[in-house]
Formats: C-alpha cells, structure tokens, sequence
C-alpha cells in the first residue's frame, strides 16, 4: 500500500514537471510565431479573428514537436530533485527494488508516447488543416490596409493594385488596377468574356465591400485581343469575391494520416479522395513516408529515452564525478532526440532507411534495460 502512494507521488510529480516545460516552451514559441502571423492582417488584410483562430490552432503543432524534450527535461529534474531530497535514499532503505522504479519511468514514457502519437496523427493534422481552411473561406476585413503607395500590390490572387497616393482617411489618388482573373468581369456587359481588365481612376475609397471609383475609364480585352473602353463618373466595384494570394492548399503536415497512407499506396488513387491534391506527384515516396515517419515513429523513441535517463539511478561512490554522470546521460538523450529529428529526414530515402528508423528504438529498448537489470543487481550485491 505505501508503496503504491510512492510511485503514485513520482508519476505526479513528473507528469507535473512535463506539464509545465511544455506549457514554458510552447508559450514561448508561440508567442513568436503569432508575431510572424500579423502579417495576415498587414499583408494579407484579414480580420483579427482570423489572425487570432488562425493563431490558435497552430499551438497543436507547437506541442507536438516540444513533447519529447519536455518529457526528458521533466525526468532528469524530477530525478535529481528526488535525489536532492534524499527521497530516493529512503526508497532504497525501505527495500524498494530499483528496477521498479525504471518500470515505473518506462510507463510514464509510454503515456507520453501515447499524448505525442494522438497528436501527430490526428489532432495537429486535423488542427493545422482547419486552420488553412480558415484562411481560404475568410473575408478580407481590411483591403485598403494591404494596397501600399507607390507599390504593385499583389496580396490578391491574379489581381494588381497600384496607388499613387493615400491620405489619412483612405482616400486613394491615381489608382491603376489590373484583373487577370475575371474578378471584375460584371463592370462591362460584353457578349464575349474578357480575358482581362484594366482600371484606372483618378480617385477612390473602400466602403465596407464597394471599392468606389471617380473619374476614371475601363480597358477590357476579349479572347480575340480586341479592346473595350468605357469612361466612368462614378462607378462601384464589389471586391468580396477578392481571393488571398495565400496557400491555401493543405501541406503534407496539414494533411489527415489516412490520407497519407492512402498516397503511399501504389495502386490508383481514388480521384474523389477529398485532399488527392495534397499528395506530391514528384518524390511521393519520400515525401510521403518521411512525414508519416514524423508522427509514427518520432513518439518510438520517448520510452528508450526514459531507460537512458534511469541510469541516474545506480549509485556513484564518487560524489565529484556525479554531476558529470548527469551531463552524459542528458546529452546522450539529447543526441538520440536530435538523432531521430535529423535521419526522419532520410526515412523516406529507401526502404532500408525506413526499416531502421523504426526498429532503431526497438533495438536499443531491450539493450539498456538488459543493461540497467544487470547493473542494478549487480549494484545490490555488492
């Protein structure tokens, strides 16, 4: 019964310690990139409840990656707090088997393993792909702030924008607009649609969604190249059907796992697949079994990380070399983390270097714990 209060205490105090390193890490790094995203609202004109969703749904991302450095961080601290406390020495006079206690790190690994993996292949997909869903069906809330003096503004898809001048309250002077899209297609009744369309005006501003043009003329150019002008007093020109020049086809990382696995397949893909599009037709392959490997098998290598860090465990007589013991330990997860962060790259490469990324964790697993079984043994007979 004492004994389950102990271990009890330990997994509370590590799972507490792993929450509040993440939760230090992923503010940290989010606020960082939600700094990068204000250029939704400067560059791109979106709303700041854009800005803000958009912002949000990336922290799943975030969290992900800094999962296994946070559970690593949390476990060395937690150890060597145990051992400052001399909580550990009483654990080994109470008669507490030390191979128990690995036990016990090993499952907490697993349970992080278990958060990562839930996260990798389902929520931040999920999140990351909502969120690029977010920035395709959102309304510009402020287009005036993306038209710059003086610059060919392409912040809108296959649409140009120049102004000469703007005053404080908006008002442009010498506006030059250039639709390549056929967004403005309804300003001129033609029987033949036009290929492109060329606005100029001398003055202008935006109401809500009209963009409100004076004395000005209006060039289209039909399939034929045969020209069109209309001069204008006064004419208003509706810009919600405007399109960001953002990307808003999903990424491979925005991409659900399945579909993923549907990619990989070598058989033709079904054309109704919702998200076909973000399968690459160059380097399926690699590309493909890299970002699969990202969110499989990076989770693999948590639970080897916490046998490493059990070695803090066997005791050193020599009390000089123990804060040397625990820079090796740590930077020998370190390199194992960077390790598996650095051949994903490669995973998708060959089917060699794929079969050793994931059994790489699996090999080494079974080897420190054969190895910390011995010395802990070893460690009680003497």
């Amino acid at each position: 019964m004492l004994k389950n209060k102990i271990y009890k205490y330990f997994t509370i105090e590590i799972i507490k310690s792993f929450i509040t390193i993440l939760f230090a890490f992923t503010a940290i790094a989010w606020t960082v990139r939600a700094v990068n995203f204000l250029d939704l609202i400067v560059e791109n004109g979106h709303s700041i409840k854009t800005y803000l969703l958009f912002s949000i749904l990336n922290i799943t991302n975030i969290i992900t990656k800094f999962i296994p450095i946070s559970f690593l961080l949390a476990l060395i601290f937690s150890i060597l707090k145990f051992e400052r406390q001399n909580e550990l020495t009483i654990l080994w006079m109470a008669g507490v088997n030390k191979i128990k206690l690995v036990n016990l790190f090993f499952l907490i690994s697993i349970l992080a393993l278990i958060v990562q993996l839930s996260f990798a292949t389902f929520v931040t997909p999920n999140a990351l792909n909502k969120s690029r869903s977010l920035i395709r069906l959102s309304d510009f809330d402020s287009v005036s702030s993306v038209i710059k003096v003086n610059e060919f503004s392409d912040s809108f898809k296959k649409l140009t924008f120049h102004v000469q001048s703007k005053n404080e309250n908006n008002e442009m002077k010498n506006i030059f607009i250039r639709d390549d899209g056929n967004f403005l297609k309804g300003l001129v009744s033609s029987k033949e649609k036009s290929v492109n369309t060329t606005i100029i005006a001398k003055t202008g501003f935006i109401n809500k969604k009209k963009l409100i043009l004076t004395d000005g003329l209006i060039q289209t150019q039909d399939y034929e190249g045969k020209l069109n002008n209309v001069s204008f007093k006064k004419t208003e020109i509706l810009i919600d059907a405007l399109k960001p020049r953002s990307i808003i086809i999903p990424k491979l990382q925005e991409t659900p796992t399945f579909v993923l696995f549907e990619c990989f397949k070598k058989k033709e893909l079904d054309s109704n697949l919702e998200y076909l599009h973000s399968c690459p037709r160059n380097k399926l392959n690699s590309e493909v079994i890299a970002t699969i490997a990202r969110r499989v098998g990076m989770p693999l290598y948590i639970p080897l990380v916490s046998l490493i860090c059990s070695f803090l465990l066997i005791s050193n007589r020599e009390k000089k070399y123990r804060p040397l013991k625990n820079y090796i330990y740590f930077a020998a997860c370190f390199l194992i983390l960077i390790m598996a962060e650095i051949l994903v790259r490669y995973s998708g490469l060959s089917k060699i270097n794929t079969i050793l990324y994931f059994l790489f964790p699996f090999l080494l697993m079974p080897l420190a714990y054969l190895i910390l079984v011995k010395s802990l043994a070893f460690e009680r007979i003497k």
